[in-house]
C-alpha cells in the first residue's frame, strides 16, 4: 500500500490556493447571479463543468464506468449534489458572501455528528464535543444575528446555506458508504454533475425567470466556475487527498470560512460585524478541534 506523507510547503501552498479559489467562486457565483437565475446558472455551471471533466478523463484515458451496482449509487450522490448547489446559489442571492462562508464551511462540524454514528472508527472524543459545541455556537450565532444592511441580511438565505453544507456532507457519506467509493474520483464527480444537470434544469423552472441583466461578464462567471471550480480545483483537491494524509489536508479546513469572509469583505465590500466575526471565530476554531487527532 502507498504510505501518504504529512503536508509539505508544497502540498500547503496548493491547498491553501485551492481554499482562496473556492473563496473566490462565492465571490462569482454573487455576481453571476445579477445575469443568471441562480439555479439555472448552476445547472450551467454542472453542464460547462461535466464537459470539461470528460474531456480531461479522455485525454488521461480515465474511462467512464458504469459498473453494475455503483448506478444508483451515482444517481443518489446527484441528485444530492443537485440539492447542495440549489441551495448555495440561492443562499449566495439573498445574503451576503460572509454569512454564507461561515455557515456553509461548517460541513466538517455535521459530518462529525454523523460519522459518529455512521462511520467505524470515527467516534466523537472530548476535544471534538468540545469543538462541535463551539462551531455549533457560531453557526447558530450567524443565523440570529440580524445585523448588518437589511436587504443583504435574509433568515431565508441563512437557511439555505445551512442546507448546502448539509447537502455537502451528504455527497461525502455517498462516496464513503456507498458503491461510490469503489469508482475513481474523475467518475465519482461525473456522476455528480452529469445527474445535477437535468434535475437543476428543472428546478430552476420553479425559481424565476433564467435570464436577469445578462452581461458578458456573467458569461466569463459561469466559465470560471465551470472550468476552474467544478472541474480543476475538483481535480486538485483529490490529488491532494491521494497524495497527503487526510488528517493533513483536513487540518487546514478552518481557512475556508476565513478566506469567504475576507473575499465578501475586500471584493464586494460587504459589512463584516462584529457577531461575524465572533461567529467565524468560533466556527473556525470548532473545525481545528474537530479535526485533530
Amino acid at each position: 500500500m502507498e504510505m501518504k506523507r504529512d503536508m509539505d510547503g508544497k502540498g500547503a501552498a496548493i491547498l491553501i490556493g485551492v481554499f482562496v479559489l473556492l473563496a473566490v467562486n462565492q465571490v462569482v457565483i454573487k455576481l453571476t447571479n445579477q445575469g443568471f437565475q441562480p439555479v439555472f446558472g448552476a445547472a450551467l455551471r454542472s453542464l460547462g463543468g461535466v464537459a470539461v471533466l470528460s474531456l480531461w478523463m479522455l485525454l488521461r484515458r480515465v474511462p467512464l464506468e458504469f459498473r453494475a451496482g455503483t448506478i444508483g449509487a451515482g444517481i443518489l450522490a446527484g441528485l444530492v449534489f443537485s440539492a447542495e448547489f440549489i441551495c448555495l446559489y440561492w443562499a449566495l442571492d439573498l445574503t451576503t458572501v460572509t454569512r454564507v462562508s461561515v455557515i456553509f464551511y461548517s460541513m466538517p462540524v455535521w459530518m462529525a455528528v454523523v460519522a459518529h454514528f455512521a462511520l467505524p472508527g470515527e467516534r466523537l472524543t472530548p476535544v471534538k464535543i468540545i469543538g462541535l459545541l463551539l462551531a455549533f455556537a457560531g453557526v447558530t450565532w450567524a443565523i440570529l444575528d440580524r445585523s448588518g444592511p437589511g436587504g443583504e441580511v435574509s433568515i431565508w438565505g441563512d437557511l439555505a446555506a445551512l442546507g448546502a453544507a448539509w447537502g455537502w456532507m451528504g455527497v461525502s457519506l455517498c462516496a464513503r458508504v456507498t458503491p461510490l467509493r469503489e469508482l475513481t474520483p474523475e467518475m465519482q464527480m461525473w456522476w455528480q454533475l452529469a445527474v445535477s444537470v437535468p434535475v437543476m434544469l428543472v428546478a430552476a423552472i420553479f425559481f424565476g425567470p433564467f435570464i436577469r441583466d445578462l452581461q458578458p461578464m456573467h458569461w466569463a462567471g459561469i466559465a470560471f466556475q465551470a472550468a476552474l471550480v467544478a472541474a480543476g480545483a475538483f481535480l486538485v483537491w483529490f490529488w491532494l487527498l491521494k497524495s497527503y494524509k487526510a488528517s493533513s489536508v483536513a487540518s487546514f479546513a478552518f481557512l475556508s470560512p476565513i478566506f469567504g469572509v475576507f473575499m465578501g469583505w475586500a471584493w464586494l465590500g460587504e459589512q463584516v460585524t462584529v457577531p461575524v466575526l465572533g461567529a467565524l471565530g468560533l466556527v473556525a476554531v470548532g473545525i481545528v478541534l474537530i479535526n485533530r487527532r
